[in-house]
Formats: structure tokens, C-alpha cells, sequence
């Protein structure tokens, strides 16, 4: 009985210092209890926090560092601390946002880094699916490089037969549309670099599958390469 209590007075322990629900936490001393020794020394090294390969991350560690404070390592850090392989994506974004006051766009990319970056998560996967995102650098004036994509008329020129339909939205520079081969969502962001330059960025969003993302990756480098081609001047 005595040991009963104790085991449950740990259980509590852990939850008020994880946050985790009952179940999970007495799941989780019970995975270190049937390990064997030297398994949690282990564990500790091959946690210990590593730079994560920038090709694994949604975002560059410059800007989550100038977001959040912190770059992706010292988040992973926190996040092992916390066992965050047996949360849920929600619970994982819903604690950076309530404990540690991070915004919930932030702490939606890091919870996506660290499930890349701990196996939880494939490359280029979302919770409404696979994602990908292409940027290219033109020499055109920002409002007009927008226009070459809600223009029909324009946007044939560079991307002829495109299986896309305009969709509404207010944000600023912003274009949004359906893909319907496969069934897919766009989003077209412009950057304005200063006079007469900016920035386009292309999210193919709601991708069925991996081979489907890797796929749009490679041919949205190449219409983005075809549209630099036709609008900058010469």
C-alpha cells in the first residue's frame, strides 16, 4: 500500500511539473521503470541539445530567434525537458503559447520543427497535410508582381494551364487560390524589397503526400525561375 502512495505521489509530482494528465505521466514513470540501467543515461545523451539541420526547419533559426528570444536548439531543449514526444501537436502548442507566452503562430512552427526534428513528423508535413514554400527574389515592382499572378491574362504567360481558382482575401500583397490537381490550396505572399524588387513567396499548402510536396517543390522553383524570366527587364 505504501508503495501504491508513493508511486501516485510521484505521479502528481511529475503532472505539477509537466502539466501532463494523469494517464500520462503514470504512463510515462512506468516507461522509465521498465527500462533498463544506464537506459536513462542514454536517453539524457541522446537528447542533449544539437543545431537541427536547416533543410528540417519551417523556419531559419534567425527569425525564431528574433520571434521568440530563443533559436530552435534551446526550444528542443525545453520541449525534451518536458517529454514532449508523447504529447499531442495541440498540447505541445497549447503549453509554448500558455507557459511560455509565445505567440500561437510561433509556437505552432517550433511544435512543427520539433516534430521533424524528433520523428514524429515528416518532412514537409502539416496537421491539414503536406506544405511546401518557394521564394524568389525579382527585380519588378511589388504591386505589379502580384498582378502576375491574379491577372489571367498575365499569368498564362509564365504558367499556362494552371489548375488554380482565385479565392477571397483582405491581406495586404497577399493572394490565395484552389489547386485542384491534386485538391490544394496557394498562397501568394509579395514582399516589397525597396523600389522596383521584391520578394514572392509560394506556399502549396494541403498536399496529399510526401511525394506530392517534394514533387511541387521542384516545379514551383522552376515557374518561379520562368516568371523571373519574363517580367524582369532586361
Amino acid at each position: 500500500m505504501t508503495t501504491h502512495k508513493t508511486f501516485k505521489r510521484r505521479i502528481r509530482t511529475r503532472m505539477a511539473k509537466t502539466g501532463e494528465a494523469y494517464t500520462a505521466a503514470r504512463r510515462q514513470l512506468l516507461d522509465k521503470a521498465d527500462s533498463p540501467p544506464g537506459a536513462a543515461a542514454q536517453v539524457t545523451a541522446s537528447r542533449a541539445p544539437s543545431a537541427p539541420a536547416p533543410a528540417a526547419l519551417s523556419t531559419t533559426d534567425e527569425a525564431i530567434r528574433r520571434a521568440t528570444g530563443r533559436p530552435h536548439v534551446e526550444w528542443f531543449a525545453l520541449l525534451d525537458g518536458w517529454d514532449a514526444t508523447a504529447l499531442t501537436h495541440a498540447e505541445i502548442a497549447r503549453r509554448l503559447h500558455e507557459k511560455e507566452g509565445v505567440g500561437a503562430w510561433w509556437s505552432q512552427s517550433i511544435t512543427v520543427d520539433y516534430e521533424r526534428a524528433r520523428g514524429m513528423r515528416a518532412q514537409h508535413e502539416m496537421t491539414t497535410g503536406f506544405s511546401i514554400s518557394v521564394t524568389r527574389t525579382i527585380a519588378r515592382d511589388a504591386d505589379d508582381l502580384l498582378r502576375s499572378f491574379t491577372d489571367p491574362g498575365r499569368r498564362a504567360a509564365w504558367l499556362p494551364d494552371a489548375a488554380m481558382t482565385a479565392r477571397p482575401t483582405r491581406a495586404n500583397r497577399t493572394a490565395r487560390f484552389d489547386w485542384s490537381d491534386p485538391d490544394s490550396r496557394l498562397v501568394v505572399s509579395i514582399d516589397s524589397k525597396g523600389t522596383d524588387r521584391a520578394a514572392v513567396t509560394v506556399s502549396h499548402e494541403r498536399l496529399p503526400d510526401a511525394e506530392s510536396a517534394e514533387k511541387f517543390k521542384r516545379t514551383w522553383r522552376a515557374w518561379l525561375d520562368a516568371l523571373k524570366a519574363q517580367v524582369e527587364p532586361e
